[in-house]
């Protein structure tokens, strides 16, 4: 009885971890303007996300700063045609937008931000394009978002 009740639980810990998996993806840019990853790749059976961006450099946040947008990848065109001056630095130079499917904070050299991906606004296999939005960086920090 004591080893059938101890197999129990020990299959509830097992299968509760596999139902829940939580994920992690991590992100830096540089003064160089330039993100370290191409690639930002979650499991497919990934439950919940969080998104780290780490800026490596030291330029304040108003002449090199970086976050990371991601957007369906057929939205790229027209959200980054969306970038404004006028939308301000902690907007990340966009208004809002129901195609920003996720967007970190502005930051500047020595920060970080994070935030929890909202996996339910993306489907599986589809194609997903993140970028900085900061003026200019998107033509090269850009890359590929997958599940």
């Amino acid at each position: 009885m004591l080893f059938k009740s101890i197999f129990a639980g020990i299959l509830l810990v097992f299968v509760s971890s596999i139902s829940a998996k939580e994920c992690n993806l991590d992100i830096s840019g540089t003064d160089m303007m330039q993100f370290d990853k191409t690639i930002l790749e979650l499991d497919s059976g990934c439950t919940s996300a969080n998104l780290t961006l780490k800026h490596t450099g030291a330029l304040a946040k108003n002449i090199m700063g970086h976050n990371v947008v991601i957007v369906a990848t057929e939205k790229f065109d027209s959200v980054i045609a969306s970038i404004s001056m006028d939308a301000g630095l902690d907007n990340g130079y966009l208004a809002e937008s129901e195609d920003v499917l996720a967007k970190t904070a502005m930051i500047g050299g020595g920060e970080v931000s994070e935030i929890a991906l909202d996996l339910s606004k993306f489907e599986k296999g589809a194609s997903y394009t993140f970028f900085c939005s900061f003026p200019g960086h998107y033509a090269i920090m850009k890359g590929k978002f997958v599940i």
